[in-house]
């Protein structure tokens, strides 16, 4: 299986971005996770993206505040999905980071996750692995109807209260 590289522009971006490792942990996908910064680190940065894919890995996931641009550096520098955390901070509340990681010039996608949404970003991350690995495929069909479960418990639960 294809690894996740999940890539943090400083790391008082992990109290957000550990919910991503989470999911990816309890899927059983392989990841890795880095400090890299798209402008104190251009030139690391830069180069990980490059050799992503011989070094294992099938997609990137980037998580970043205010208006700095981890996931378009590394898209730029990748032919690997790479999927965007925008962080909530800053003087726009992450409403910056939101709009700088979906507004990518054409030709260059990231796909974008809502503001903090690192679940989210970890759950599309498996998918796009299970297109090429039926076992993932079969874990991800189980999470959903244990959503699914979750959900008709807590409508009987409701209405058991309404009477």
């Amino acid at each position: 299986m294809k690894k996740v590289a999940v890539i943090m522009g400083s790391d008082s971006d992990w109290p957000v971005v550990k919910a991503a490792c989470a999911q990816l942990d309890e899927f059983g996908v392989p990841y890795e996770a880095h400090i890299l910064s798209a402008h104190r680190t251009p030139a690391a940065a830069a180069e990980f993206a490059r050799n992503a894919r011989k070094n294992g890995f099938g997609v990137i996931v980037c998580a970043a505040g205010m208006a700095a641009h981890l996931a378009g550096a590394f898209a730029g520098n990748s032919t690997l999905p790479v999927i965007g955390i925008p962080l909530k901070g800053g003087t726009m509340d992450g409403l910056d980071a939101l709009l700088a990681t979906v507004q990518m010039p054409s030709g260059i996608p990231v796909a974008t996750v809502a503001i903090n949404g690192a679940k989210n970003a970890a759950v599309l991350a498996a998918q796009i692995l299970a297109v090429s690995d039926e076992a993932l495929a079969a874990k991800l069909d189980a999470a959903r109807e244990a959503m699914s479960r979750q959900i008709a418990q807590k409508e009987a639960k409701l209405q058991e209260e309404l009477g």
